[in-house]
């Protein structure tokens, strides 16, 4: 992985960049951070104690944190999660090429990615979410490698990527955020690299009724909030940022359904994720019916 100023792109050796810009190494990962840019998540740049490791077992960081990563499907597993919850990734298999998550937090996209036969690298601007990431990636025997940074401002250098992937991170940005998220992932690809992003669908009917019934329609209040996209905008912004883009749909009636994970979850949110993945497959035949997909993927490859 080498790594490059996320002000100026040159160089960085020790925390320091040819231009003088200094960054600090916490744990001995660099934190390359801008401290004058407005955070995109609430964790950017705190230094905390993370939880000491487990002796076995699920690390208590991911304990802490799997209803915020994976969604609300699986809130009621914090502090109780068994084993954990490695997707499915769908992307050809890696034969060594170099991947990149943006937005890793613990990593489990990384340690898919490894599983498949990929290098990856995982971005994040938690810190203590890079450290459990490298601690999961230890337990499991996963060679991966991590750094805390802002998707606006990679700190890698152009076309250094095969594949950049990205899982439910950027529906949570405003659109300005986004948007120069997604010129920094058309930057480090690789000519003819893909880049896979989920995404929300403002026309998704859980989408639609999230809308009605919490939202009234309002702008988002919090960081955290979802914000919902049209298949149109995002086909488009990510065709003139990255290149030629395609829409699948991830699944329907919920934001982040993984059928890898079926049995630790509770038998009706077992139906769920199964009904919405036998539309997922029904789409595949069927396109017009990914415009109602509650979650997108979009699929771009680097012109």
């Amino acid at each position: 992985m080498q790594l490059v100023c996320p002000r100026d792109r040159s160089a960085l050796r020790d925390g320091a960049c040819e231009q003088g810009h200094a960054y600090p190494v916490v744990d001995d990962i660099p934190v390359l951070l801008l401290d004058d840019e407005a955070p995109t998540h609430a964790a950017c740049g705190r230094v905390e104690e993370l939880p000491p490791p487990p002796d076995n077992g699920v690390d208590p960081f991911v304990q802490e944190v799997i209803g915020a990563t994976c969604g609300r499907l699986y809130e009621h597993l914090i502090a109780e999660l068994p084993d954990y919850p490695i997707p499915d990734l769908r992307l050809p298999p890696g034969a060594r090429r170099t991947f990149l998550e943006v937005g890793c937090n613990w990593g489990r996209w990384c340690v898919a990615a490894a599983r498949r036969g990929y290098v990856p690298v995982g971005i994040d601007p938690s810190l203590k979410g890079v450290q459990a990431a490298r601690r999961v990636a230890e337990q499991l025997g996963v060679e991966a490698e991590y750094v805390v940074g802002d998707s606006r401002h990679l700190p890698f250098a152009d076309a250094s990527f095969d594949v950049v992937f990205s899982y439910s991170v950027f529906q949570h940005f405003t659109k300005a955020d986004a948007l120069a998220s997604f010129d920094e992932i058309g930057r480090v690809l690789k000519p003819g690299g893909t880049s896979l992003i989920q995404m929300a669908n403002l026309y998704g009917a859980k989408s639609a009724w999230n809308q009605v019934r919490e939202r009234r329609f309002r702008e988002p209040r919090t960081m955290f909030d979802v914000r919902y996209w049209t298949p149109g905008e995002l086909r488009s912004e990510l065709a003139r940022r990255v290149g030629p883009t395609e829409l699948s749909a991830d699944g329907f009636f919920t934001l982040n359904p993984q059928p890898t994970d079926v049995a630790l979850l509770p038998s009706r949110y077992r139906a769920v994720v199964r009904v919405s993945e036998a539309l997922r497959r029904v789409s595949e035949k069927v396109p017009p019916l990914t415009r109602v997909a509650d979650s997108l993927y979009a699929r771009s490859v680097r012109a």
